[in-house]
């Protein structure tokens, strides 16, 4: 790969505070959805590899408007391109999705959206440098990064970053927003309970195991500082997962961080595509990539389950009564969170184990959605949009439930109660290294 000449700190810093956080009105949106590729006829049957990069191959061969990727599990990805409007992008992506389906069902497999996957361990099906290093890099801290990159999917909403000016819309409120939103989105849309078939003691697994992984990287920045401030230190301070290089592995050494690469040019002096690699190895719950994508919502059940977030999110970040609301309801939630980041802080692991079963983040998210559901109408959303949104609303939010407790449900009395107490689990612990069933892990 060609390497250009090195560059100084300052202009790394530069460059990343021009390209963090792009201010302008908000105007556009988009939506990165993940599922699991699973067996038709017994989604407890992992799928071969092969099988899976035969599907794969037919899949590349579509006319989508999405970008089709994989994750190292399996797990599907479509990616939006950037919408001018809600109803054009749900459109866009249930096009692309009604492409793919057909596909995959004549190889005789499915689409499930789970935020974790229930059935069995984790087990990597790519192979690829950037895969091998990260893998090698979360291993150094335990199983739990082997189930974060085999065995977890997510719904990812992307909005503008908004006006560089203060108010309902501005950077400074949306950024502040998206942190303590995050927790309300994180309980009320919590799929994930389940482990190889038992309960984890957590409505949203995938929480658990990203509060588990490398703070460095998947925590969120300091909330008391500017948001670019705190984000070029961030970046700049996080441990290095890859250094590219034409041949060979992608390992990097033990401890690196980018600043440290930077003034010692060790391995080889960094460029600034080094960086830009680098930022896409970083996963806070709210990432900046000039605009924020908001990376805490678990995958969704049934076909277009995914358009509920995607609404709800879209509709609190850009209109401007909806956001103001929103903000004053989540605003307290600042002193449940404490001093701690997200995901590790009370208020998001509160979100992780009990859902919309806590009285505080049932409270939040009852008025949240309501603000949602009035502002829908005047973002021009689609009927068949705030009929979804109004359904979930009514099924789930009013009545303190996520779609986890739906698996719950239905599980035999004896499994129901065979999960772990919670209270059991501490961050790093030998027993929630159990609990994401990482034990089994190649």
């Amino acid at each position: 790969m060609p390497v250009r000449p090195a560059v100084s700190e300052a202009e790394l810093e530069a460059h990343l505070r021009g390209i963090c956080f792009k201010t302008g009105p908000p105007r556009r949106l988009g939506v990165e959805i993940e599922l699991l590729v699973h067996d038709a006829r017994n989604p407890r049957c992992p799928v071969a590899p092969d099988r899976m990069r035969t599907a794969a191959d037919a899949l590349r061969a579509l006319p989508l408007h999405s970008c089709l990727t994989f994750e190292p599990g399996g797990q599907l990805e479509l990616s939006s391109l950037p919408a001018d409007s809600l109803t054009a992008c749900v459109e866009a992506v249930s096009a692309d999705l009604a492409l793919v389906r057909p596909v995959l069902r004549e190889r005789g497999l499915g689409l499930a959206g789970h935020g974790h996957n229930p059935w069995h361990p984790p087990r990597r099906v790519l192979t690829a440098p950037r895969y091998d290093a990260m893998e090698a890099y979360f291993d150094r801290r335990g199983p739990a990064g082997r189930s974060m990159m085999c065995g977890t999917a997510s719904v990812q909403v992307c909005v503008d970053a908004g006006h560089e000016e203060p108010g309902p819309l501005g950077l400074g409120r949306r950024w502040l927003l998206a942190h303590l939103l995050g927790a309300v989105l994180a309980a009320a849309f919590a799929n994930s309970p389940l482990a190889e078939g038992r309960p984890t003691g957590y409505r949203t697994t995938r929480q658990a195991i990203w509060a588990q992984l490398d703070p460095g990287r998947t925590c969120a920045p300091p909330q008391d500082l500017d948001p670019r401030t705190a984000w070029v230190r961030y970046a700049l301070d996080a441990p290095v997962m890859c250094v590219r290089r034409p041949d060979g592995p992608w390992d990097a050494p033990e401890g690196l961080t980018f600043r440290e690469w930077i003034r010692t040019g060790v391995p080889r002096p960094p460029t600034r595509e080094d960086l830009d690699y680098h930022v896409t190895t970083l996963f806070p719950p709210v990432r900046p990539r000039g605009h924020l994508e908001l990376r805490m919502i678990d995958a969704q059940p049934g076909p277009d389950g995914w358009i509920v977030p995607l609404a709800v999110t879209t509709a609190l970040f850009d209109d401007p009564e909806a956001a103001e609301y929103a903000y004053r309801a989540v605003k307290p939630l600042a002193e449940t969170a404490g001093w701690r980041p997200a995901p590790e802080n009370p208020l998001w692991r509160t979100a992780a184990r009990d859902g919309l079963t806590d009285p505080e983040l049932h409270a939040a998210a009852v008025a949240c959605f309501a603000a949602a559901q009035e502002a829908l109408p005047r973002l021009g959303a689609a009927p068949g949009i705030r009929a979804a949104v109004a359904e979930f609303t009514e099924r789930y939010v009013a009545r303190g439930r996520c779609p986890a407790d739906d698996q719950l449900d239905a599980l035999p009395a004896a499994d129901a109660a065979g999960g772990p107490d919670p209270a059991d689990y501490g961050a790093g612990t030998a027993a929630e290294s159990r609990l994401i069933r990482g034990k089994d892990s190649p």
